[in-house]
């Protein structure tokens, strides 16, 4: 018994240690897969990605993902504890399904190293993980990351693809409401489509560009907050 415990003890140091060399990794180079890529792979889908700097994607870009998907992206730790208290309660009254409240920092962590779903599994791993995202790399850094792994449609991975293959052009030019249409089907980025939105989309597209008014953005600061250690 006592040499089970071990290898367990041993098998989670290392693991801890292999993710910790991994996201010091990311800060500098940019992941080469993620789990979900090689899910989707598996089902038949393509991988199209090309891997887009801070530098060259549209403010527009950045103003869109935080309104829709993490309001408070520049001034939580990597998670929005009311937000969450909120799910809970919703779930504790009938009302809907456990959702999550992710972030982006959560979102970053689930894509870069784990697996599609809703189970307690990965919900229970990916909060070390964003602790730990959170704790090694800045915000600008992990936002970039964010950017260019999640998936927006069948097999096209990254801003850069999403924008070509949508608007046929590069996410450095993209204009306020390609942003917030771009932003709009990333809950559903199967089903739903930036290029021929439908009118729930462009609905959700209304929504998110009202709100991308409250986000501030300044280079070289992506929330153009000087207190936020954004670079």
């Amino acid at each position: 018994m006592r040499r089970i415990f071990w290898w367990i003890f041993y098998g989670l140091a290392l693991a801890l240690l292999l993710l910790v060399v991994l996201i010091d990794l990311y800060r500098f180079v940019p992941p080469p897969i993620t789990p979900l890529m090689v899910i989707r792979s598996f089902q038949g889908q393509p991988t199209i990605r090309r891997w887009t700097d801070n530098d060259a994607i549209s403010p527009e870009m950045f103003r869109a993902v935080i309104a829709s998907e993490d309001a408070k992206f520049c001034r939580h730790h990597g998670f929005d504890w009311q937000a969450i208290d909120e799910d809970y309660e919703r779930y504790e009254e009938g009302v809907g399904k456990l959702r999550g409240a992710s972030t982006i920092s959560m979102q970053t962590a689930k894509n870069l190293f784990l697996w599609p779903g809703r189970t307690f599994l990965r919900k229970g791993l990916e909060a070390p993980i964003t602790f730990m995202i959170e704790a090694l790399l800045p915000k600008k850094r992990i936002i970039e990351l964010y950017l260019n792994i999640i998936e927006w449609g069948p097999g096209i991975y990254g801003v850069e693809a999403a924008s070509e293959a949508a608007f046929h052009h590069s996410a450095r030019t993209l204009s306020r409401r390609e942003a917030a249409l771009l932003a709009a089907v990333l809950p559903s980025p199967l089903k739903s489509s930036a290029a021929h939105p439908s009118a729930y989309i462009q609905r959700r597209v209304a929504t998110i560009e009202a709100r991308m008014a409250d986000v501030p953005f300044q280079r070289p600061r992506i929330c153009g907050v000087p207190q936020d250690p954004l670079w």
